[in-house]
C-alpha cells in the first residue's frame, strides 16, 4: 500500500462541458414528435382499413410510438437553463463529465445528472428569526419541491455572505471575549466544491470557526498602555487580513475563494465585562488627569514667566510656591474655584 497516492482522491479539476443549443434541440424534438404522432395515426388507419400489409403498418406504429411517447419526452430532460453566475456539475453514471457554465439555454445528454450536495442545505448562520407565517410557507414550499423532484441543483458562482454565530474565545491574555465575523466568499472550482468535500457550505462554516479561534488567541483584546502593539480592537484591518488568509488556506481544497473577512462583533464576555469596563474607565481618568496636569504646569510656567518679564510684581520663592499651589488647585480641580479677594497688602 506504500505506492498508493493518498491525495489522489482530492485531485479534481474543473473542465468545461460542451453542450448543444437548447432551443434548436427543443424545436427539432417537437417537430420529430409531431411527425411520429402523425405516423402513428397513419399506421393505425392503415391497419384499420387493411389497405397495406399488416407487418409494415405495425412497424410504423411501433417505431413512431417509441419515439413519440418514449425517446421524445426523455430528450426534453436534457434541456437546461442557466442564469448568469450559475453552473451545473454533471455526472454520467457516476463519472464526472464536466461543468456547464454561462447563461443560456442548453441541451446535454439526458442521462447526465446534476450534482450539488449543498442543494437545499443552509450553513450555520446567525440569521434573524422569521415570522411564523413566512417560516411555515417556506417550509411547505421546500417540501413540495422535494416531493416532486425539483430540488435546485445549480451551483451559484456569485459572491455570498456567511455570517457565523458569535463565539466565546479566549484572547492572548486569556480573557474570554465574544466575537463574530462575516465572510464574503464564492465558488471558483465547482468540481472541488462538489467532489472533495461532503457539503462545501458546512465545510466553510466549520473552517471559519477554527480559523477564528487560531487568530484570536494571537492577539489581546486591546492594549491601552501600548499603542504600537497589535490588538483585536485597535488593529482590526490587520486581524481581518490574517483571518482571511487563514480561512483561505483551509478551504482551498474545496475550491472556494475568500473575498473578505471582517469582524462584526467584539466585546468582553459577560463574566468579566463589568470589571473590564471599570479598568477602561480608570485608564481614561488617568489619561485625562495626565493631560490636565501637563496643561496646568505649562500655564503656571507661562504665568510666572509673564509676571517676571513684564515686571508686574516681584515674588519671593515662598510666595511663588504659594501662587503655584493656588494655580494648580484652580486648574486641576474637579469643581469651579471659589476665589477669596484680599483687600489688604499682599505682604
Amino acid at each position: 500500500m506504500s505506492g498508493v497516492n493518498v491525495n489522489a482522491k482530492i485531485q479534481h479539476e474543473e473542465k468545461e462541458l460542451k453542450a448543444m443549443n437548447g432551443m434548436g434541440c427543443m424545436i427539432m424534438n417537437i417537430l420529430a414528435i409531431i411527425v411520429c404522432i402523425a405516423a402513428f395515426v397513419i399506421g393505425v388507419l392503415m391497419i384499420a382499413m387493411w389497405e397495406i400489409a399488416f407487418p409494415a403498418a405495425l412497424t410504423i406504429i411501433i417505431i413512431s410510438s417509441l419515439y413519440a411517447f418514449g425517446a421524445g419526452p426523455v430528450i426534453f430532460i436534457g434541456l437546461k437553463i442557466l442564469k448568469p453566475n450559475e453552473a451545473y456539475v454533471m455526472t454520467l453514471f457516476g463519472k464526472y463529465v464536466g461543468t456547464l457554465k454561462g447563461p443560456g439555454f442548453f441541451w446535454v445528454n439526458p442521462f447526465c445528472v446534476a450534482v450539488n450536495p449543498a442543494a437545499g442545505v443552509t450553513s450555520t448562520t446567525s440569521a434573524s428569526v422569521k415570522p411564523a407565517a413566512e417560516s411555515i410557507a417556506s417550509t411547505l414550499t421546500s417540501l413540495d419541491a422535494m416531493s416532486i423532484g425539483l430540488v435546485n441543483k445549480r451551483i451559484s458562482l456569485k459572491d455570498m455572505t456567511l455570517n457565523n454565530d458569535k463565539q466565546k474565545i479566549n484572547d492572548q491574555l486569556g480573557n474570554p471575549i465574544i466575537i463574530g465575523i462575516v465572510v464574503i466568499w464564492r465558488v471558483v472550482n465547482t468540481a472541488k466544491a462538489v467532489f472533495n468535500v461532503d457539503n462545501f457550505k458546512e465545510y466553510l462554516s466549520i473552517q471559519c470557526d477554527s480559523a477564528l479561534r487560531n487568530i484570536v488567541r494571537l492577539y489581546p483584546y486591546d492594549n491601552p498602555g501600548n499603542d504600537n502593539e497589535e490588538s483585536l480592537r485597535g488593529s482590526s484591518q490587520e486581524v481581518a487580513e490574517k483571518l482571511r488568509d487563514e480561512i483561505q488556506s483551509k478551504v482551498e481544497v474545496a475550491g472556494l475563494e475568500i473575498v473578505e473577512a471582517r469582524i462584526t462583533h467584539l466585546s468582553y464576555s459577560e463574566e468579566i465585562a463589568a470589571v473590564m469596563l471599570q479598568r477602561q474607565q480608570a485608564s481614561a481618568i488617568i489619561d485625562a488627569r495626565n493631560m490636565i496636569v501637563e496643561g496646568a504646569v505649562g500655564m503656571v510656567e507661562m504665568a510666572l514667566a509673564k509676571l517676571s518679564e513684564n515686571d508686574v510684581v516681584h515674588l519671593d520663592e515662598e510666595r511663588k510656591a504659594a501662587m503655584v499651589s493656588n494655580l494648580l488647585v484652580v486648574l486641576c480641580g474637579n469643581r469651579d474655584a471659589q476665589p477669596v479677594v484680599n483687600s489688604g497688602s499682599i505682604y
